[in-house]
């Protein structure tokens, strides 16, 4: 088993040009960093809590080892007219959390939750602040943590 780290990044597609972006700033990240990783994709944030924990039950069909290392959760949910916003804002970030410490997970947590679309472009744009790759960062400093700690390799 190598102990070069792999990550799984769960993107929400709901806004389509948001999320490639994160997504291009998170890979740009990894890829300078030499880190391998998966991509998978769901409709939107509220399910990435979801596809994390079902990654984490695959480790039950590989010998009890978990697949990854890292987990990065990009997203996006701009406000409404309604509170649905604040439900799939709050639950998608207290599920995340609660799955990082029951579960030790080096996570990067990168939904934005923004008022409107131009707020959500300035911070995922790979030119603007890059939420993508700075999520990226986040969840490598993590993984580094847990093998300070020698909660790595897997």
């Amino acid at each position: 088993m190598s102990d070069q780290p792999h990550v799984l990044i769960v993107e929400a597609r709901y806004y389509v040009d948001i999320a490639d972006e994160l997504l291009r700033g998170a890979v740009a990240e990894l890829d300078t960093a030499g880190i391998g990783y998966e991509s998978v994709a769901v409709p939107g944030a509220f399910e990435i809590p979801a596809a994390i924990r079902v990654a984490l039950r695959s480790m039950d069909f590989f010998g009890g080892q978990r697949r990854y290392d890292g987990y990065i959760a990009l997203g996006c949910v701009i406000r409404g007219e309604t509170t649905h916003y604040d439900y799939v804002c709050a639950e998608s970030a207290r599920k995340l959390q609660d799955l990082a410490c029951e579960h030790t997970l080096a996570l990067g947590y990168g939904i934005l939750t923004c008022e409107t679309r131009e707020q959500a472009w300035e911070r995922a744009s790979v030119a603007g602040r890059n939420k993508g790759g700075e999520v990226a960062r986040a969840c490598l400093q993590m993984i580094e943590l847990k093998r300070q700690f020698h909660l790595f390799p897997r």
